[in-house]
């Protein structure tokens, strides 16, 4: 059985394209907003990795992110953040919630694939030092 990504981006673009690159080795679950993706987390669903923008169209910035990263439940799943803030402060907010890796838009999906990889073959990496790209 694949393993499983939950891809969490506001721009069905993005969706389609993290849909098409990860697909062929995952099963990927999309989802456009923040409340979509608790909704199917909440229905005992658990990713081997989650990719989810900073900002989401129903929260506040790094709303999800924080919530995920709090959560007793979903705390020790590998997470990529994907966003277009300033390259700065994503890293220092990344760091700050303990998130594995992070992305600038616009980003080059052969390296999310690479990253997406190194996570869901070595989950104990998820709490180590924060890889990014631009």
């Amino acid at each position: 059985m694949k393993k499983l990504i939950l891809a969490i981006d506001d721009s069905k673009a993005i969706r389609f394209l993290l849909q098409t690159v990860l697909g062929k080795e995952y099963q990927v679950v999309t989802a456009p907003d923040g409340c979509s993706a608790m909704f199917w987390l909440s229905k005992r669903n658990l990713p081997g990795l989650i990719i989810t923008d900073a900002q989401h169209s129903d929260m506040q910035d790094w709303e999800l992110v924080e919530q995920l990263s709090s959560s007793g439940i979903y705390k020790d799943i590998p997470m990529i953040v994907l966003s277009s803030l300033d390259k700065a402060h994503v890293q220092a907010q990344c760091e700050q919630f303990g998130v594995s890796a992070f992305f600038t838009k616009p980003f080059n999906p052969v390296d999310l694939m690479a990253e997406a990889n190194r996570l869901l073959d070595n989950p104990a990496l998820s709490s180590a030092a924060i890889a990014h790209a631009s």
